[in-house]
């Protein structure tokens, strides 16, 4: 049986992922959870929306015919993966994930390192200041207990109802950033301090690397704790680690 693997998109590793396996004939799907308006044009078949958790997924990997599964979600994405993890137990399926590395702190870097989103609130806990948070449209709503900051919002599609912060910019843009446009930006909004997921990758360090030119604190929020899976590098070794499974299955 030919590999036909299922990739849970989001990223640009997931694209880039998607676009070696079309050159090399391998079929697959993409798979978006749907949260952005206009995903990224994929080489590979796409789909948008939710599985019904892990029992919907398992069900569809068996209905679809896949034989891979490749986490390319978002290190945020946390319970994507964890039910990716739960339905591929349930399917007998083998499981990879292409993550990129986390960002580390380098020196001239002012970071706050907090575990979750939670603490990154309790942080916050400050007199009024002008906060860059860009921690994603999913969770502007838990900042809400600090009112008595501006924040300056980077989101990829136009909020579709009014954002809950009294004092508030939304800047509709999407990566990747420059350290020269990302730090005029910063100066532009006389940024105080920036809130920022540790997503790691090139597309989003902008921000990271112009708040060290300007000497502003970083709130880093640390990446989410997952059960152990295989962890894959590049679009290269998940495309390795499919041939190796093939050998292993016999497939």
């Amino acid at each position: 049986m030919k590999p036909h693997v299922l990739i849970l998109g989001g990223t640009s590793e997931a694209t880039a992922l998607a676009r070696k396996c079309a050159d090399m004939g391998i079929s697959g799907i993409v798979s978006f959870a749907g949260r952005v308006d206009r995903p990224v044009r994929q080489p590979l078949p796409q789909r948008v929306g939710g599985f019904g958790g892990a029992p919907g997924l398992a069900t569809y990997l068996a209905d679809a015919r896949i034989t891979h599964v490749i986490d390319a979600t978002h290190p945020f994405a946390a319970q994507m993966s964890r039910n990716a993890i739960a339905a591929c137990e349930l399917a007998g399926l083998p499981l990879g994930a292409l993550t990129r590395p986390a960002w580390a702190q380098e020196q001239g870097d002012r970071w706050q390192n907090v575990p979750d989103i939670a603490s990154a609130v309790l942080a916050l806990e400050r007199p009024a200041a002008r906060v860059m948070l860009a921690v994603g449209r999913m969770h502007l709503a838990e900042f809400t207990p600090n009112p008595q900051h501006f924040y300056l919002l980077r989101l990829v599609d136009p909020p579709k109802t009014a954002l809950p912060f009294p004092n508030t910019q939304a800047i509709i843009s999407r990566g990747p950033f420059t350290h020269s446009d990302d730090l005029a930006l910063m100066r532009d909004h006389e940024i105080d301090i920036v809130v920022s997921k540790n997503s790691g990758g090139t597309g989003a360090y902008a921000k990271i690397t112009a708040a060290r030119t300007l000497k502003l604190p970083v709130i880093m929020i640390a990446r989410p704790q997952l059960p152990e899976r295989t962890m894959l590098g590049s679009p290269d070794e998940v495309l390795a680690w499919v041939g190796h499974c093939e050998t292993d299955r016999g497939v």
